[in-house]
């Protein structure tokens, strides 16, 4: 059921990553870590590589379009010197690897190379994903518009309103109304403009929807608690394990917070949900970027002992 799962991935010369390499990952995994250690670019260089489109001919292929939209376009466009797109795309592709030569681009830029160690490719090739990257800043109003138009098309509108209500017992209902993203409550029967009532529902609903059409993919949240008041985390947490194993996603999420990382560790405990890891990101004394991987028993165990998990 969860073949697609990511289980290892190695990164070499991709942002802070020179020779990085880390395994055991489970269907939720929550990294942690002291800033600039690399958290953000560990999910990046995840997304990247789970990235796909389905072509005309019905079939999928891993594309990696997401670094055109992000950091290396500019990178890329020099390195293939004015080559279509498709053909960089392509290239990528059958190389499973992006290289270049650093006398190849500009002298500031550094050299790339990017090679990943995953599930096989050739099996995640045959299917195409819905992903999705939530940063540590609230999405858009037309990406939010545009994932409830995904769930519309599944018909699990239903589905995410009672996830919604567990979060909130007097909200009755999400709608997208003139292209704005609106609720109604129990005690008010009129829509209200989701700007008015906070970041935190904001949030919750950029979650929810993401991982309700993430079925049999993949979804990776920056910052996490970003947003959601402490006495809620509980709330967020047994919602992302309970429907990314229904949906069967695998969610990869960061944090800094100690109180978030106790609250991931108690629900799952609550849950006995054992597929889960946490993975401790951190600098040796090379200033290599490392990274412990703690499967269930080992992460509670930690919490236990009140160790420090948030990075060395």
């Amino acid at each position: 059921m969860n073949e697609h799962f990511i289980k290892n991935i190695e990164i070499k010369n991709f942002k802070c990553f020179e020779d990085f390499k880390a395994e055991g990952f489970g269907r939720v995994n929550l990294i942690g870590g002291k800033n600039n250690v690399g958290k953000t670019a560990f999910m990046e260089a995840v997304y990247i590589n789970v990235y796909s489109y389905k072509s005309e001919n019905n079939s999928s292929m891993a594309i990696y379009d997401v670094v055109f939209n992000r950091y290396n376009q500019l990178i890329l466009m020099e390195l293939f010197k004015g080559q279509s797109k498709q053909y960089i795309l392509q290239n990528i592709i059958n190389e499973k690897s992006i290289k270049y030569n650093k006398a190849e681009v500009q002298s500031n830029i550094q050299k790339i190379n990017i090679k990943f160690l995953l599930t096989d490719l050739k099996k995640r090739e045959r299917r195409s994903f819905v992903k999705y990257f939530l940063g540590n800043i609230p999405i858009s109003h037309d990406k939010l518009n545009e994932a409830y138009g995904r769930v519309l098309e599944l018909g699990i509108e239903d589905e995410v309103d009672n996830a919604i209500k567990y979060i909130d017992s007097n909200f009755k209902s999400f709608r997208i109304i003139n292209s704005q993203p609106k609720c109604n409550f129990i005690n008010n029967q009129n829509f209200i403009d989701i700007n008015e009532l906070g970041d935190g529902l904001y949030k919750f609903l950029s979650v929810i929807c993401a991982i309700y059409i993430c079925r049999e993919s993949y979804l990776c949240i920056d910052e996490i608690d970003n947003g959601i008041h402490y006495s809620n985390l509980d709330k967020l947490w047994e919602i992302i394990l309970k429907v990314s194993k229904q949906q069967n996603v695998q969610v990869f999420a960061t944090t800094h917070s100690k109180e978030c990382i106790e609250s991931y560790a108690r629900v799952a405990k609550k849950l006995e949900d054992e597929d889960i890891t946490f993975i401790d990101m951190g600098r040796n004394r090379d200033n290599e970027i490392k990274a412990i991987t703690m499967n269930y028993k080992r992460f509670q165990e930690e919490i236990e002992m009140d160790n420090e998990v948030r990075g060395w």
